[in-house]
């Protein structure tokens, strides 16, 4: 008895044994398997400071999206003689600060170009070399090769109030889908040319990702049918999104969101009254995504209330709206 008693003990050993094997075998990725991300935009209003808001608040904005990769823009308070035509800011980055608290690398895009206002990627993986205009990085995820660009375009003259009505600056209204399509093209174009640059060094990898507050709305929101449900007087074939999708990636928001009418998206301006005569609601800040076999499968809007967002996170510490996303390659 007491020999069968040590044989089915020992047997009992070998397949607990087993079992743990088996369950760290399962806990490494085989080679091939998808990896899957969550990647996301935030215009951070420098990190709340433009509010006196703490940065902790947007680090819990991040933390609760939990993304992997970030692009953050204005990063820097907008300075005291900020005025339409030119916003200087006026403080250090707080990319380092939110980088520390999440626990993330990060990078400041530190040039100036028209494709740049107080940039930086944040990732929770190993961040190498920048582009020539440091519009993006490189980024090592598990050994997958992954490109994380990052832009804040201008927002002078801005064509959604030119066509609005809405007094910007000394910006003339505009009256026409055409004429506005020139202004936009004319106002952004410098910008996403230097970004059509840089995405020739992601070219072959696994995944890439543009992330940006575009201070533009897309061609796919400006259409016939929103123009017919009233939110504004004529569809605009706005250039900038149009020239991210010419290169071959997908719009993730509009991907998982395809009705216009009904889920506008709306990223700005997340602390005015909705029926301020004054400020017209778009969507303009985006990620766009590329890769091989890459499917987007989850795209939502992280802000202050519903429903314009789809996740709420209080307290809000920006003037934007997040887009989050979730992919797979």
């Amino acid at each position: 008895m007491e020999a069968a008693v040590a044989s089915w003990g020992s047997r009992m050993r070998i397949h607990a044994l087993a079992f743990c094997l088996a369950v760290l075998a399962g806990a490494a990725p085989p080679a091939g398997a998808d990896t899957v991300l969550t990647v996301m935009t935030f215009n951070v209003w420098g990190g709340g400071a433009n509010e006196g808001k703490p940065v902790d608040e947007t680090a819990a904005v991040i933390r609760a999206a939990g993304a992997d990769i970030v692009g953050i823009q204005e990063t820097r308070r907008e300075g005291v003689d900020c005025r339409e035509e030119s916003c200087p800011p006026d403080s250090e980055s707080v990319a380092a600060r939110l980088a520390a608290a999440l626990g993330f690398h990060y990078y400041d895009q530190a040039k100036t170009n028209d494709a740049l206002w107080a940039n930086a990627i944040l990732s929770r993986y190993p961040i190498g070399a920048a582009t020539p205009n440091d519009l993006g990085v490189a980024i090592d995820v598990k050994g997958r090769r992954v490109y994380a660009f990052n832009i804040h375009l201008t927002d002078f003259p801005y064509q959604p109030y030119q066509v609005m009505g809405i007094p910007y600056g000394d910006a003339p209204y505009l009256t026409t889908g055409a004429a506005a399509a020139r202004a936009a093209g004319a106002a952004r174009g410098t910008g996403i040319a230097l970004l059509v640059q840089d995405l020739k060094a992601a070219n072959g990898a696994d995944a890439a990702f543009v992330f940006g507050d575009f201070n533009e709305p897309s061609h796919r929101d400006w259409t016939a049918r929103t123009a017919a449900a009233g939110r504004h007087p004529f569809a605009v074939d706005f250039p900038s999104a149009r020239a991210v999708e010419a290169q071959g990636f997908t719009d993730a928001y509009r991907a998982m969101h395809p009705d216009e009418v009904d889920e506008p998206g709306y990223t700005w301006e997340a602390i005015a009254r909705p029926a301020d005569v004054q400020v017209h609601h778009d969507r303009i800040d985006y990620v766009f995504a590329r890769g091989a076999g890459l499917v987007v499968e989850q795209a939502r809007i992280y802000g202050e209330k519903t429903p314009q967002a789809d996740v709420v996170v209080a307290p809000w510490p920006s003037d934007h709206r997040a887009v989050v996303a979730k992919v797979r390659f």
